[in-house]
């Protein structure tokens, strides 16, 4: 760990400590006429301001410290993008208490897995989420209060739920003139749990200085590029990794904030994109995807849409182009954990970059990027050995900063660590001025032989032949090399794709010996909670197929 020394000379600057409250206050202070959207869960589209957010939020904290909330306790959310929601985040920890977002759609074993291992007190969720507030509510004791975040006409008239707290009427009841407590920034001030595919979810506990230089540099020109003159919408999940810091990069530049709720189709992003003059948004390819298939066909266009961030898998190339070169829409790879707030390189192009063949910007353009300032990043081989940043050789990529975690919650501080650095289980390049490139995951890298080989660069191949819908590759078993890849596709509605069409496509483009040993044609890929493809369950699905000796 590193030794911070203690100057013999101060510096003589004001101290106020970095705390999320500001970040609402300064909102309403300066920006407070500023547009909040959300779409509800029946369809409807609800406005208001900062100022209308910053005095319900104070509503909300004071609410729950009459409850007899304290500092530190868990406050657990289950919720869509919304403008309760977004109360939440501000209200709970301002307060000085710790807002645990949980994914809903994740297991019902693992939601409350989730609540118990956090020992929530209370529990805040949509109606779209009573069952899994019902099965926290039946099987983890501690929870002693549930708010419905609703108003009163909606509320359940059947519910196991014993108690049930209308959102509305709570915060009717409460004081709109709560003070926001002033404590050390290092408290914490939110819980994300992983999605927990392999094992169970594992909590990462973020503090208010974490998130406060999280919000600072995801503003910054070569990160988010957020401005007051932004119009954006989270398309990632609230529930999702703060969801990756936005509402709160949102609150700090003044920006609209557009919240979609639970209508992820093409046509309903569209709509508010469209009617809302949206700018930016951030979200996985599956999304994207949607949104691009409906504009396409009914020969739609943007007229405000300008740059989005992709996450959680790489964008294939032809949607990337799509966006950029039909309709004027930058797309911005960006790569990070739940253990990192999540924030860790975004691939924007440099002053260095400028002249460099359209060829070689696009293929630029497809790596995972350049880590934020904040964020280091170091290159080990699976002997500890320190590996070079040549853009080809890969190794295991570690990181560090002030917004990544040092240990999961209720583990020992430093035990996530390997000598000061947190193993992110990616393996990849990178290159001589920092951009990386992932070329798998540790779990997911397939081992023919005795040597490696990368089902994301297979993937992201295939994904470019123009009747791929979406594709994955998997390691199966085999006989004389250990494991073969196999690919497993969907085609694009009314594509007669063949096994040998596609595999000639590949031919060329990836090494022999990397060549899938078969194709598989499917309808579905199962998806975890957050797009990502669920690898583990495909292994599951093709287990007993051996390949044939290649």
């Amino acid at each position: 760990m590193t030794t911070v020394e203690q100057s013999p000379l101060a510096g003589q600057t004001m101290s106020p400590p970095l705390l999320i409250s500001s970040l609402i206050r300064n909102a309403d202070r300066y920006f407070g006429d500023i547009t909040i959207v959300s779409r509800l869960e029946d369809g409807t589209i609800h406005r208001y301001d900062y100022r209308t957010c910053h005095r319900r939020a104070r509503q909300l904290a004071d609410g729950l410290t009459q409850l007899g909330l304290v500092m530190g306790d868990r406050v657990a959310s289950l919720g869509w993008n919304n403008f309760r929601h977004l109360e939440a985040y501000f209200a709970i920890p301002g307060a000085g208490l710790v807002l645990n977002t949980i994914n809903p759609r994740l297991h019902a074993d693992q939601v409350t897995y989730i609540a118990g291992h956090a020992d929530a007190k209370c529990v805040l969720f949509d109606l779209s989420f009573i069952a899994q507030a019902e099965a926290i509510a039946a099987h983890c004791p501690q929870v002693q209060h549930f708010i419905a975040m609703c108003v009163p006409g909606d509320m359940p008239a059947d519910t196991t739920i014993a108690n049930l707290i209308c959102y509305e009427d709570f915060i009717a009841d409460a004081s709109d003139q709560f003070e926001w407590p002033v404590f050390d920034e290092t408290a914490a001030s939110a819980l994300c749990y992983t999605s927990g595919t392999t094992g169970e979810p594992k909590g990462a506990l973020y503090s208010h200085r974490s998130t406060m230089i999280h919000s600072y540099a995801e503003v910054m020109p070569d990160a988010f590029n957020i401005s007051s003159r932004d119009v954006i919408m989270p398309v990632v999940p609230m529930y999702h990794a703060n969801a990756w810091g936005l509402p709160y990069a949102a609150a700090l530049a003044g920006a609209k904030l557009v919240l979609p709720g639970p209508m992820m189709d093409g046509r309903s992003l569209y709509e508010l994109i469209e009617g809302e003059g949206v700018t930016f948004s951030a979200g996985v390819p599956t999304v994207w995807s949607g949104l691009l298939d409906h504009v396409a066909e009914n020969e739609l266009g943007f007229t405000s849409f300008k740059r989005m961030n992709i996450g959680g898998s790489a964008c294939p190339r032809a949607m990337m182009k799509t966006f950029r070169e039909t309709h004027g829409v930058d797309v911005i790879h960006a790569w990070g954990m739940t253990e990192m707030s999540p924030m860790g390189t975004i691939c924007t192009l440099q002053a260095r970059h400028a002249d460099l063949a359209e060829e070689d910007q696009q293929a630029l353009r497809e790596t995972q990027g350049h880590p934020v300032f904040g964020v280091d990043m170091l290159l080990l081989d699976d002997h500890g050995d320190e590996l070079p940043w040549d853009g080809k050789t890969s190794g295991n990529l570690f990181v560090k900063g002030p917004w990544v975690i040092d240990s999961y919650f209720k583990r020992p501080r430093g035990s996530a660590l390997h000598d000061g650095w947190l193993p992110t289980g990616d393996v990849v390049t990178i290159s001589p001025h920092g951009y990386i490139k992932i070329t798998d995951r540790n779990k997911d890298i397939i081992k023919s032989g005795g040597e490696w080989i990368s089902s994301i660069e297979i993937e992201n191949i295939s994904q470019l032949h123009p009747d791929v819908q979406q594709a994955a590759c998997i390691g199966v078993v085999h006989p004389k090399w250990g494991e073969r890849p196999i690919l497993v596709v969907i085609p694009r509605r009314g594509a007669d794709l063949t096994k040998s069409a596609l595999l000639d496509f590949l031919d060329g483009k990836i090494a022999r010996w990397w060549m899938p040993d078969d194709v598989i044609f499917v309808d579905t890929i199962d998806l975890g909670p957050t797009g990502k493809v669920l690898k583990n369950r495909l292994r599951e699905r093709f287990s007993a197929l051996i390949t044939p000796v290649a």
